[in-house]
C-alpha cells in the first residue's frame, strides 16, 4: 500500500473516529438537558432536544455511509475492521442514547402541568448525573483509548440500576397515596425507565470500545440489579 494510500486510510479512520466523539458529546448534552428540562417544567428546552434528536440521527447516517465505503474501497483487516465494524456498533447506541434522551423530553410538557416532589425530584436528579457521567465517560474512554478503565465503568450500571429500583418504588408509594399523582408519576416512572436504558447502551458501548481496543471480549455476565416488575414490559 502506498505512503498516500495510508495517509487516505488513516484520515478515513479518523473522520469515523471524529463522528463517534462528536456523537457522544451530543448525546451526553441531550442527556443534560432533558432531565434539566423535566425537572424544570422547560417546554422551551425540551423541543431544543427534541430538534437536536435529528442531528443525531444525521450523524449517524454519515458514519454509516463512511464506514461501508471505506470497507468496501479498503477492505481492511484485522484492527482496522474491528475498528471500523466496532465505530457502526456505537454509533447506533449513541443513536438510541439520543432517541431516548427525546423521549424524556417529549414528557416534560405532561410532567411540568403538576409539581414533582422535591424528594423525588432529587432522586431522578442524581440518577440523570449518573447516566449523564456513564455516556461522557464512556466516550472519553474510547477516545483517548484507556482500555483498561472500561471493565469498572460498565460495571458501573449496577449504581444506575439500583436508582432506577427506588425511584420506581418511590413513584409507587406517591401513586398509592394520592390517585392525582398517578399520570404525573406514570411519566416519570417512563423517564425513569429511559435513563435506566440509556446505562444498558452505554454499557454495550463500553464492550465495542474495549474489543477494538485490545481485540478482546469482556465477560458475558454482568451485574443487573433492576428489580422492578415492569422491567421487562416497558423496555
Amino acid at each position: 500500500m502506498g505512503e498516500h494510500t495510508v495517509a487516505s486510510f488513516d484520515q478515513e479512520l479518523e473522520s469515523i473516529d471524529r463522528l463517534i466523539r462528536e456523537m457522544g458529546a451530543l448525546s451526553a448534552s441531550m442527556v443534560a438537558d432533558a432531565t434539566r428540562a423535566l425537572l424544570s417544567s422547560d417546554n422551551a428546552l425540551a423541543q431544543r432536544i427534541i430538534s437536536d434528536d435529528a442531528i443525531m440521527d444525521a450523524k449517524q447516517r454519515e458514519l454509516d455511509e463512511q464506514a461501508i465505503t471505506l470497507i468496501a474501497r479498503r477492505q481492511p483487516m484485522a484492527q482496522d475492521l474491528r475498528a471500523v465494524v466496532s465505530a457502526i456498533r456505537m454509533a447506533a447506541d449513541l443513536e438510541r442514547v439520543g432517541d431516548l434522551a427525546k423521549n424524556i423530553a417529549k414528557r416534560v410538557g405532561a410532567v411540568g402541568q403538576s409539581a414533582t416532589p422535591k424528594p423525588l425530584s432529587h432522586s431522578i436528579d442524581s440518577m440523570a448525573s449518573l447516566v449523564h457521567d456513564q455516556v461522557s465517560g464512556v466516550v472519553a474512554l474510547y477516545a483517548e483509548r484507556r482500555a483498561e478503565e472500561l471493565p469498572a465503568l460498565r460495571a458501573d450500571d449496577e449504581k444506575i440500576d439500583i436508582q432506577y429500583t427506588a425511584i420506581f418504588r418511590e413513584l409507587l408509594t406517591y401513586m398509592m397515596e394520592d390517585p392525582r399523582n398517578i399520570t404525573a408519576c406514570t411519566h416519570l416512572l417512563f423517564c425513569a425507565k429511559n435513563l435506566e436504558r440509556i446505562g444498558d447502551h452505554v454499557t454495550n458501548i463500553a464492550e465495542n470500545a474495549y474489543y477494538v481496543m485490545t481485540g478482546r471480549q469482556l465477560p458475558m455476565s454482568r451485574p443487573r440489579v433492576d428489580e422492578t416488575a415492569v422491567s421487562d414490559a416497558t423496555a
